[in-house]
């Protein structure tokens, strides 16, 4: 064949094509705006890393994150205010987006807990000087070897890790994806987005450094595992249905699809990859919140990791994942439900009985808080599977709990320190309601708020998922639930008897004094506990308001 042919193959081609065919893409900037803030100010604090001199980096880190939080949560505010939750809910940045009440409402709940989270991360004043410098619960340089001689350089240089920050920031923004992801790519892009940080994030404890990189590589290759699942999922999903968007696959699945070609008539009759493929992202979002069988990583990655990063994961990953699960189970597999609800009846039930009698068994507070989050994910998947609008609704108002309050808990354990840095042997903790009764009394809160003891957010929250579940057509499943939460009740009554019924230890451990930052996240803890225990019904309200998924 002649150039000259070639060419004019060519030229007829892109004549019957032209280029001012391809559409432009069309983002709505103003509706994902709470994501790009957050996203900006991570950058920001990237380069505020790379130019600003270290002694005002921590400031500069501090003041950035607290300005993109408060931004963004105004943002979602000023959305939800606006209707998008509601009346103009839609779908956005070319059907990878959605902007609904279910969305719009967690990225609140995100956003408060990275925040809040986000103080304990910023506190300074809880172990002793190093050197003539403050410390906070960061390795001095993430990159030496523990022990090493460029270790104690750098500690005693006064050096302090602040690009937790910006890893924070990063992780909080892809924790905004997640949950309103409207396309396979883009929920695997934002599983990606806000793990490579926390995986990061669990190797830099200040003490106990070879404990935090361990739980580090656990949770990396686990998550690694885990990530791979869900992509294997979204590829036989994508070949049975021909589409990466949800709406495409729900009509797939159920059978109302019009235009058919002869490529997806093939594949549309094999439910081997229809199931298999689901299967598979369901587990991948199983192991993101931590239900059994696929919460091996949880009790090692919650004791190895700093304090702060504990309180921030275990609260705003639960959130987003379960987010994230909701959105697949109602709007890409409702065709599915008579297949999947059985399988999540089965992980429900094992994740609220494993979680609480293993905790029964455990000496390390962070440990025994590690295994009450997971029965917690059992409870929340009993409104998942209650399928109507009551079991989402039920399901958001539990996540807005029970995030503050893990929170603050994790807050609290920060404080009970020794010699070693934090005392989380549960042996150090005897006596402390006479040693520090403040400190005692509001774990206690806590604690009973966990049990789900009556005026607590825990008991209101519990109330509406098994209500959820009740009217559902679940209610043998609630009767797990409450013997679940009766044999948990077991282990956090004990802490509390532990607490103000022991004699105190003569080499017991001090109760620092915090900031005011440590300070704001535990209050706020505590008020949140108190007002969604004593007055839910505006938020649970607020919460039904949010329940719908656009389609």
């Amino acid at each position: 064949m002649s150039a000259t042919a070639v060419h004019s193959l060519w030229t007829t081609a892109a004549a019957a094509d032209p280029i001012s065919k391809i559409p432009a893409p069309k983002i709505e900037y103003g509706q994902l705006s709470p994501t790009l803030i957050i996203l900006g100010a991570a950058l920001i604090g990237v380069l505020v890393e790379a130019f600003v001199p270290r002694k005002s980096r921590y400031y500069a880190q501090v003041f950035v994150s607290v300005v993109a939080l408060c931004a963004a949560f105004a943002a979602v505010v000023a959305l939800a205010a606006d209707g998008y939750g509601t009346t103009k809910a839609h779908i956005a940045a070319m059907g990878a987006i959605a902007v609904d009440g279910p969305s719009l409402f967690l990225q609140g709940v995100i956003l408060l807990s990275g925040l809040v989270g986000l103080f304990t991360f910023a506190e300074r004043r809880l172990d002793p000087e190093a050197h003539g410098n403050r410390v906070d619960s960061f390795a001095a340089q993430g990159a030496s070897v523990p022990g090493s001689d460029s270790e104690k350089a750098a500690v005693k240089a006064g050096f302090t890790t602040t690009e937790v920050f910006p890893l924070l920031l990063f992780a909080v923004s892809g924790m905004l994806v997640f949950p309103s992801a409207n396309d396979l790519l883009t929920l695997f892009v934002a599983l990606e987005v806000f793990s490579l940080p926390l995986y990061l994030l669990c190797a830099l404890a200040r003490r106990k450094r070879l404990l935090s990189q361990e739980a580090a590589v656990k949770y990396f290759l686990l998550g690694a595992f885990a990530s791979a699942f869900t992509l294997f999922g979204i590829a036989l999903l994508y070949g049975y249905a021909g589409s990466m968007s949800y709406a495409t696959i729900s009509q797939v699945v159920d059978g109302s699809i019009t235009n058919i070609n002869p490529a997806l008539a093939d594949t549309m009759g094999n439910d081997a990859l229809l199931l298999i493929g689901g299967a598979m992202i369901v587990m991948g979002l199983l192991f993101k919140v931590g239900a059994v069988p696929f919460h091996m990583w949880t009790p090692d990655v919650y004791q190895g990791a700093p304090t702060p990063v504990t309180g921030f994961m275990a609260a705003a990953t639960k959130v987003a994942a379960f987010g994230a699960l909701l959105r697949l189970l109602y709007v890409v597999l409702p065709g599915l439900r008579w297949d999947w609800r059985p399988v999540m009846w089965g992980v429900a039930i094992i994740t609220m009985l494993g979680g609480a009698i293993v905790a029964i068994t455990q000496t390390d507070i962070k440990r025994l808080l590690a295994y009450s989050s997971i029965a917690h994910a059992g409870f929340i998947l009993a409104g998942v599977i209650a399928t109507t609008r009551d079991g989402v609704s039920s399901v958001l108002f539990y996540l807005g709990a029970y995030s503050f309050v893990t929170i603050g808990a994790f807050a609290v354990v920060t404080l009970v320190r020794d010699a070693g840095g934090e005392a989380t042997h549960l042996s150090k903790w005897a006596g402390l309601g006479r040693r520090s009764p403040l400190v005692a009394a509001v774990f206690a809160v806590f604690l009973l708020s966990f049990a789900g003891i009556p005026l607590t957010a825990g008991f209101a929250g519990k109330f509406a998922v098994f209500k959820a579940a009740a009217a559902g057509g679940a209610a043998p499943l609630v009767v797990v639930g409450v013997l679940s939460s009766a044999i948990a009740a077991f282990f956090y009554i004990r802490v509390i008897v532990l607490m103000f019924f022991s004699e105190p230890r003569p080499d017991g451990p001090t109760v620092a004094v915090p900031s005011p930052l440590t300070m704001a996240t535990i209050g706020i803890g505590v008020a949140v506990t108190l007002v969604l225990g004593v007055a839910p019904q505006y938020f649970l309200d607020l919460a039904n308001q949010a329940g719908i998924f656009v389609r």
